[in-house]
């Protein structure tokens, strides 16, 4: 199949890259480089340099998939910058949707953990809301095909480590990199499902593949959640003497607990995530 990855040299979208050239598919990516990396870039696959709201400019058009995974993924930088987060994360997904229905693509749209908690605590949280909404109404008004995947942060290989979007593993892999403290936000008895991103892939492949339209979104988390102190245990039994930590403030935003809300998933799509957070923080 030809298929279109927005974000296609972030995190998760390189990630997936590998994995459907390696299943033998034809890739495109679309990413206006603003937090991913050219680092990321896979051979085979082909690379449009371009934002979100300029996706109808682009030369190749006969997609059969697009995965949708572009986004300004944190919860904190939102509250600094609210406008540029709804124009990528709600303006930039329309435009992404009505791309795809004039071409009549299926997209897999990738939402956010978030959704299980008020969005009105985030300009973070409220985007990834909108953003489901415009593809339900897309859905249901226009006749789209149009799949929804909600994911509990993701770790793993080629995780962001610097800069504002980083995620809290990839924090304290740089901080421990620089020398400095491992920063723990608030008592650190917030849990959270982290999910590895081979499972993440698998799952996305999975929704491509399948018939079945699910009619809210696939849960695609571990359905097992560790608290920031324990994670941090897992990175001092790793990193010994190097590692000591500083209590920080809690933040707005910050939700106390991500956990799988159902396994509709692991039951319809056979798929089967894994506990593997504790061995990969050892082999750091």
């Amino acid at each position: 199949m030809k298929i279109l990855v927005t974000g296609g040299v972030g995190f998760i979208g390189s990630n997936l890259i590998q994995r459907l050239l390696k299943d033998g598919h034809s890739v495109w990516s679309l990413d206006n480089y603003s937090t991913g990396n050219a680092e990321n870039e896979v051979t085979g696959c082909n690379y449009y340099s371009c934002d979100l709201t300029d996706i109808g400019t682009i030369g190749e058009r006969n997609f059969d998939v697009i995965f949708h995974l572009a986004a300004l993924a944190r919860i904190q930088p939102s509250f600094t910058h609210p406008s540029e987060t709804f124009r990528s994360n709600v303006v930039g997904t329309e435009a992404v949707l009505e791309f795809a229905r004039t071409i009549g693509a299926e997209v897999v749209y990738a939402g956010s953990s978030s959704r299980w908690h008020d969005p009105k605590r985030s300009p973070y949280a409220m985007s990834k809301y909108l953003g489901e909404e415009l593809c339900k109404m897309y859905r249901q008004s226009l006749g789209c095909k149009i799949q929804l995947a909600r994911f509990y942060n993701v770790y793993g290989p080629g995780e962001i480590m610097d800069g504002d979007y980083a995620t809290v593993i990839g924090v304290w892999r740089r901080q421990i990199r620089d020398g400095e403290p491992i920063t723990i936000i608030g008592d650190g008895e917030q849990r959270r499902d982290f999910t590895h991103v081979d499972d993440i892939v698998d799952g996305l492949c999975r929704i491509m593949d399948t018939d079945i339209v699910h009619e809210d979104a696939w849960e695609l988390g571990t359905g097992v959640n560790y608290s920031i102190n324990e994670l941090y245990a897992m990175f001092s039994q790793r990193f010994g003497s190097l590692c000591s930590c500083v209590n920080l403030p809690d933040l707005p935003g910050n939700y106390r607990v991500t956990l799988r809300e159902h396994s509709d998933a692991l039951d319809k799509l056979r798929w089967s995530p894994v506990d593997r957070l504790r061995t990969y923080i050892s082999g750091l």
